[in-house]
């Protein structure tokens, strides 16, 4: 038996990635089996043995980089394969030796020489006749999808040109003419299934006119010859033929249509890493040629789910369908304006906290009057100071000791919710809404600072926020959050929790209402609070101990000094 190394045809690429090897050591491979599936930047593509035979060795392995006439397998002939081959090729073998003979005598050594008999080669006569093309083997004995037909009733078509395009679950494939000539009728339609011998189209093809005519006489042994050169011919249209697919693996990609929600258009490699991740490629939309999905649209999926922003078909990836798009300007006039970038990050982390934690809001009023008359009868010496004195630090020194008091609420998960991080320092960011959108920048050790520090300071941030000079710094290590709406108005809001701090205090407007002292309804300055928390790691009954702690530090100042 003869053994015979099988190349790397030309894929269009200096180099390309064998991401999966489809035979083995031993296998009987029939002719256009698939041997290997490789991938370049653009496409994937099968690889199918131009002749049959038994696998002897495959001299490539799964990632290797490989590229046009490198060594793929050893195909170990069969017999009869072997004699067909070498009785076929022997004229031609012996042509080809003269020809290189040839060559290196010159062109003088190809005259013919008096008294022989000049071989002349003519242009073949060509006679069009009626052609049945059908699905050739792709690979796989089940029916395929038919994605795209490339041609129409009546089109002129090369040999090569592409007919269909089918799609299994390894690859999309296109499908080659066979022969030149005129499309007559059309089988297969988008959306139909298709395998091995199902009719594709019928054509009038152009063919030699010589092919039909049986040799006669004395043309007997020089069509001896011809046959073998017809037979190797054959067979190198026959290779030609499998390659196509591979040749055209770009054209094929840009073939596929994008069907949003719809049938999936990707390569074997994509498919693997999706199903390794538990990717449904249905909820990730391409960016190939045509919406055909590659490798760098699993990595934004993936990077989109772990950013939780809106990725296509569903809200951040937690099937949760898609508001539907609405032409409004179908109703009026419109005007339409982007989101800023500060908009943009604020709506991703808003919309991550709102679906990942499971939120809780409590409520509570504080007795605010004594902390009032206080705070206004600072107002010379902040003048002085060149300070204001507002209820926020007030609120930063009571929320710190409330901090100190109820750890769970100091805190943060960790390890995909399995562990709890109790934090020693007590960094409180303040909401501040800007032009450009809110920001959260952070006071850093508020239980260390006294009221006057507080209140240089979150002036101090608060102007760098609307002037947009905040540095990155200024808003990360935060333990708790308080977003204020006391200066806009409002008695209540449920605050979205600041991930990944586990609460955030909700402040609303200060009012006078009658409050029961016992003996009469006196007036009293109450500042409506709301707390939002992690349910995960916070209860009812620890909110309940920090609303009951918080409110008692406000109505009376002196107890953060215990």
């Amino acid at each position: 038996m003869r053994k015979e190394i099988i190349k790397i045809p030309d894929v269009g690429s200096d180099q390309v990635e064998v991401i999966e090897i489809c035979v083995a050591v031993g296998d009987v491979v029939a002719e256009e089996d698939s041997l290997v599936v490789l991938e370049s930047d653009k496409a994937s593509m099968e690889v199918p043995s131009p002749k049959a035979g038994k696998i002897a060795a495959i001299l490539v392995s799964s990632g290797q980089q490989v590229g046009k006439d490198d060594d793929l397998i050893e195909l170990e002939m069969t017999s009869e394969d072997e004699s067909a081959i070498g009785g076929a090729a022997g004229g031609a073998a012996d042509e080809a030796v003269a020809d290189v003979h040839a060559d290196v005598e010159g062109e003088g050594a190809r005259e013919p020489q008096a008294g022989s008999a000049e071989v002349t080669q003519s242009a073949p006569v060509l006679e069009q006749r009626a052609q049945t093309v059908e699905v050739p083997d792709v690979g796989t004995e089940d029916a395929v999808d038919v994605i795209e037909v490339c041609v129409s009733e009546g089109d002129e078509v090369a040999e090569g040109d592409s007919l269909i395009v089918l799609e299994s679950d390894k690859a999309s494939m296109e499908i080659p003419a066979p022969y030149a000539g005129k499309v007559e009728s059309i089988s297969l339609k988008v959306g139909d299934s298709a395998k091995r011998g199902d009719v594709i189209l019928k054509m009038l093809a152009q063919a030699p006119a010589a092919e039909e005519k049986a040799p006669s006489g004395h043309q007997a042994s020089s069509n001896q010859g011809d046959s073998s050169q017809a037979k190797s011919s054959s067979q190198s249209q026959s290779v030609a033929a499998a390659n196509a697919p591979l040749k055209s693996a770009e054209n094929a990609a840009q073939a596929v249509p994008p069907t949003p929600g719809g049938e999936v258009y990707a390569g074997p490699a994509v498919r693997k890493l999706a199903r390794e991740f538990s990717i449904d490629l249905k909820a990730v939309e391409g960016s190939g040629p045509k919406g055909r999905i590659v490798k760098e649209d699993l990595q934004n999926y993936v990077k989109n789910l772990v950013e939780n922003k809106p990725v296509a078909g569903a809200a951040s990836g937690s099937g949760i369908p898609a508001v539907p798009e609405v032409d409004f300007s179908a109703f009026g006039d419109i005007e339409k304006e982007p989101l800023s970038k500060l908009n943009k990050l604020t709506a991703a982390n808003m919309h991550r906290s709102w679906l990942n934690v499971p939120h809780v809001t409590q409520f509570d009023d504080a007795d605010i009057t004594e902390l009032e008359t206080f705070r206004k009868s600072l107002k010379s010496e902040a003048e002085k100071k060149g300070v204001k004195m507002t209820p926020l630090p007030f609120l930063l020194k009571a929320c710190a000791a409330a901090l100190r008091a109820n750890p769970k609420f100091n805190a943060s998960l960790a390890d995909s919710g399995e562990s709890i991080v109790y934090k020693r320092y007590v960094h409180i960011g303040i909401a501040v809404d800007t032009p450009a959108g809110l920001v959260v920048p952070v006071v850093r050790d508020v239980d260390k600072k006294s009221l006057w520090e507080l209140a240089e300071e979150t002036a101090e941030l608060a102007s760098k926020a609307k002037e947009r000079k905040l540095k990155p710094q200024d808003m990360q290590g935060g333990c708790f959050t308080i977003s204020s709406l006391g200066g806009i108005g409002g008695q209540g809001f449920t605050p979205i929790v600041n991930t990944p701090e586990l609460a955030i205090l909700g402040v609303s407007k200060l009012t006078t209402k009658p409050v029961w002292d016992g003996n009469a309804f006196v007036p009293r300055e109450m500042l409506p609070l709301s707390l939002s928390y992690d349910h995960r790691a916070i209860n009812g009954a620890d909110a309940g101990r920090f609303f009951t702690f918080l409110a008692e530090a406000l109505s009376d100042i002196r107890r953060l000094l215990l």
